[in-house]
């Protein structure tokens, strides 16, 4: 063994919510240990040590391939790239058609870590086991810190939307009418006027110098409310429901500030990054979309082709032709937070620019629907932002 002549230590990781598996073998497929970690810093501490006795003994480069990477794996991927190993993405989608090729033995966690070393052998031999691993791309850290600032300020906007709609139903189901005064529950005015009181029947007893002093509401406000008092009418669930209104609007009220300060934060982030500056200089593209864009796209290196990038970004089908048949499908490796940016970005920017607008309406009148010529619209723009990145250029309108 000591004769042997290694160009690389091959890791399997099967990441797991508590504990990983972990396989070390050599490329000619000779396996050198496997054992499980916990999600501690001290099973972190195991892992690196074992690697480095291998990587000692050998003098070579380490690779890392994980299932579930970015997952239940951090900050062990981290970690690796800290250490400059090569980390490799194991691809579930690509991994299950492989599987259904190449029957294995039941699924266990063991299995799944000895399997990662398989896939390195395989990889460079059988057209089939191609792009199951998938090289981790060193991201500049102001598009991973926007990635998580995105990520954080969508799951509160689905957070705040989701209250909105609990306060709307349960404002029609206590209070009749009251709803109608503005349509929206989502109005700074109106929720500030709903948590004025210590107890939610007594907004239809303020006076109107009370009403002037609540943030957002003046004279016109105080009218429309002065109208609806000479009326309002609560149901019998008043007594327990207002109490839940109010809250839920308070809470609304706090995800308005928090989603406020994590949009400065992107706006501060995304002038230091490079990807962030070239997308916000296509017309259209606000710094939410251009941030969220950036932290999702990471770096441009990741992408072979425009092809490649218009598929992760939702604006491009794959195509399901069979003998006279025509047609097309989704595909499933679609980044779902990057495509809906897209959508919006894409649909503010036809209106911006005269030829993105023809472009549009050509496809209108093609017979397309909405959705249907913001994608082709967006395809188009797929192109525009792989040729800015690669040769590091921002927008330009063409005369």
């Amino acid at each position: 063994m000591s004769g042997r002549i290694v160009q690389e230590i091959r890791v399997g990781v099967d990441v797991g919510c508590h504990s990983h598996n972990v396989a070390i073998g050599l490329p000619d497929g000779h396996f050198l240990e496997e054992f499980e970690i916990p999600h501690t810093p001290d099973g972190f501490r195991e892992f690196f040590s074992r690697i480095g006795k291998h990587e000692q003994k050998y003098n070579c480069n380490v690779a890392v391939a994980m299932e579930g990477y970015n997952g239940h794996a951090r900050p062990l991927d981290t970690m690796v790239r800290v250490r400059n190993y090569q980390l490799y993405n194991i691809n579930n989608l690509k991994l299950a058609r492989f599987k259904e090729i190449f029957p294995a033995a039941a699924k266990t966690d063991t299995i799944d870590a000895r399997k990662a070393l398989e896939l390195f052998q395989l990889q460079d031999h059988l057209e089939s086991a191609r792009g199951v691993l998938q090289e981790v791309q060193a991201i500049p850290v102001e598009n991973a810190i926007l990635k998580r600032l995105t990520r954080r300020r969508r799951s509160l906007v689905n957070e705040h939307v989701r209250i909105i709609n609990s306060i709307q139903a349960d404002l029609r189901a206590v209070c009749p009418g009251l709803l109608e005064i503005t349509n929206s529950a989502d109005n700074l005015w109106f929720l500030n006027f709903l948590t004025s009181t210590d107890s939610f029947k007594k907004i239809a007893r303020l006076r109107y110098a009370t009403l002037l002093k609540i943030p957002g509401v003046g004279k016109r406000y105080a009218g429309i409310i002065q109208n609806w008092q000479t009326k309002a009418h609560f149901s019998h669930e008043v007594d327990w429901v207002g109490d839940m209104i109010q809250e839920d609007a308070l809470r609304v009220l706090d995800l308005h500030h928090k989603i406020k300060l994590l949009e400065k934060k992107c706006t501060q982030v995304a002038t230091n990054s490079a990807l962030a500056t070239l997308i916000i200089s296509i017309p259209g593209f606000g710094p939410v979309c251009s941030s969220t864009l950036a932290g999702e796209i990471g770096t441009g290196v990741r992408f072979s082709s425009e092809a490649s990038l218009a598929l992760y970004l939702g604006m491009a089908t794959l195509d399901k032709s069979s003998g006279n048949h025509k047609g097309s499908r989704s595909p499933k490796q679609v980044n779902t937070r990057a495509k809906a940016a897209m959508m919006i970005a894409v649909d503010r920017h036809r209106k911006y620019v005269p030829e993105s607008t023809r472009y549009y309406l050509k496809k209108r009148l093609e017979g397309k629907a909405h959705n249907q010529a913001i994608r082709a619209l967006g395809r188009h723009l797929c192109r525009v932002i792989f040729k800015m990145i690669k040769e590091e250029r921002t927008y330009q309108i063409r005369n």
